[in-house]
């Protein structure tokens, strides 16, 4: 019985450490912010094949967003598709033992640029430290994961 209760107390402890590690990826849902209005611009999903990370606009929720708008400003095979779906997050991976991932670029839609990435998890994994740059120049936004 000892043996059991051993057994079943250990196995939730693992279950318990694998779902907070779970949370501290950049894997998932998150909503990012508008700079300027503060308001929620889209969900973007995070995934992970083989060790890189992946991101598409799953969701546009921009008051006075466009459906069926495209990436007029797109320069690569990007251009001309549609913002919902798109992927505009490519190539990122774990930077060694931290809890940073990068060597990916990001994709402003807006402008057709794309940006040298860096995601760090933070406050737990309920917020995504979003850092776009083209040499020294870059800005950070936060994201916010969807629960």
């Amino acid at each position: 019985m000892k043996k059991l209760q051993s057994t079943m107390i250990f196995a939730a402890a693992v279950l318990v450490s694998s779902l907070a590690m779970a949370q501290t990826t950049p894997v998932g849902k998150w909503h990012n912010i508008d700079d300027k209005t503060k308001e929620i611009k889209s969900e973007i999903t995070i995934t992970e094949a083989g060790g890189v990370l992946s991101g598409k606009v799953s969701k546009i929720l921009r008051k006075d967003a466009k459906p069926d708008a495209v990436c007029e400003e797109c320069t690569d095979a990007r251009k001309g598709k549609p913002i919902l779906g798109l992927e505009i997050i490519r190539g990122a991976k774990k930077d060694g033992e931290n809890n940073v991932w990068s060597g990916g670029k990001i994709l402003d839609p807006e402008n057709g640029k794309e940006y040298s990435l860096k995601l760090t998890p933070e406050d737990g994994g309920k917020k995504l430290a979003v850092r776009g740059s083209i040499g020294p120049f870059g800005r950070t936004q936060t994201w916010v994961r969807v629960e």
